[in-house]
């Protein structure tokens, strides 16, 4: 791997539009979905949320790297997101906790990145145009990108789970908690794994393909979805372990690709937004309670809102409010509930955590 610094690079949409930039720390050519998240800090919690797997990572955000990176601020154990593209990339940090630059994080992690983009015309192209596949390259034939980019996969349809997702079980928490869960992980979140054990949870950690019969010897009081990368669509074992936890009525919360997952295991379908939810100032209104939430998301699928109205065993708990969408639902007659933002992120309102509590409330009544 070669290691360059301010080279040209050039951002190429599936549509042909061609965006010229200037690389950061090693050479080469990263693709996936171009995506966007407006959050102003929090990148390395961003950068390594397993949810972003096979993503470009567009921030809006002028200024990236100049708090550097701090080893305990991590979603996972490595950078997830395939590639960045940034307007301006800061070397050096000045934070007195930081543990190093975002430069050497990066490669470190052999991660491409492109700096000196017009980030504002990207998203208002990609808003207008819809959320679409890229590639960025220090390789500026775009004769030839063009050709690796036609062979890049579409997010629809693709399972990404199984890329994230952890190949053993995996305990976390007290041994002597009271309180015990088993968790799927679809590319589960640090921070989740930290809400529930502050909580006074034990928690075993499951593989992606794991059945219930496996997560059941456990002998959890509660079950738990995770967040995740991908089309929901895919994941029929996800969707069975869901199918039979309902079944016998066990206590069950998901977030993200967990609550797309209980959704499609009861019939209610999913689909492919223009462009997702990714950021930290989301605003959501709880139904039940009538307040308002600022959330922290980062989606490009969704569960159908009507036809969970529709269905006679949910009812609606959560709406976004900038564009109506379905954030949150509960089952009527089981002791289930999920969400699409993460209340375990905290960019600075707490406003969401309060669903761990109800998650915990809900396994003390089962």
């Amino acid at each position: 791997m070669k290691y360059i610094t301010q080279n040209k690079a050039v951002l190429l949409l599936a549509d042909g539009t061609i965006f010229e930039g200037k690389s950061i720390g090693i050479e080469g050519t990263a693709f996936g979905e171009l995506c966007y998240n407006t959050g102003m800090t929090g990148y390395q919690e961003i950068f390594t949320d397993p949810s972003y797997f096979g993503q470009l990572m567009l921030t809006t955000s002028p200024h990236i790297g100049n708090y550097g990176v701090q080893r305990e601020e991590i979603e996972s154990d490595s950078i997830k997101i395939s590639g960045l593209v940034c307007k301006n990339f800061s070397t050096e940090f000045s934070r007195p906790s930081g543990t190093d630059s975002l430069k050497n994080y990066f490669i470190e992690h052999k991660i491409m990145a492109i700096s000196d983009i017009d980030t504002r015309a990207v998203v208002r192209y990609i808003r207008n145009k819809g959320a679409m596949n890229a590639i960025i390259s220090t390789n500026t034939n775009i004769e030839e990108l063009k050709l690796e980019l036609d062979k890049v996969p579409n997010m629809e349809g693709l399972d990404l789970a199984s890329k994230v997702s952890t190949k053993t079980s995996y305990y976390f928490g007290d041994e002597n908690a009271p309180i015990k869960i088993s968790a799927l992980d679809l590319g589960i979140k640090k921070n989740i794994l930290r809400n529930l054990a502050a909580r006074g949870c034990y928690i075993k950690v499951f593989p992606h393909n794991s059945t219930f019969k496996e997560m059941k010897t456990f002998n959890p009081d509660g079950y738990f979805l995770s967040n995740g990368p991908g089309d929901p669509e895919p994941l029929k074992s996800a969707q069975k372990v869901a199918t039979h936890i309902l079944a016998e009525n066990h206590p069950l919360f998901g977030i993200c690709l967990g609550h797309q997952v209980i959704a499609i295991a009861n019939g209610i379908s999913t689909y492919k937004m223009h462009n997702g939810h990714r950021g930290i100032n989301h605003p959501i209104k709880n139904l039940i309670t009538g307040k308002g939430e600022i959330t922290s998301q980062n989606h490009g699928f969704v569960v159908n809102k009507e036809e969970v109205e529709s269905h006679p065993d949910f009812e609606v708990t959560h709406i976004h409010l900038n564009d109506n969408t379905l954030a949150g639902m509960r089952m009527k007659n089981k002791n289930c509930f999920s969400v699409q933002y993460h209340p375990e992120a905290s960019p600075g309102p707490h406003d969401s955590s309060y669903l761990f509590d109800e998650f915990i409330e809900n396994i003390k009544k089962k």
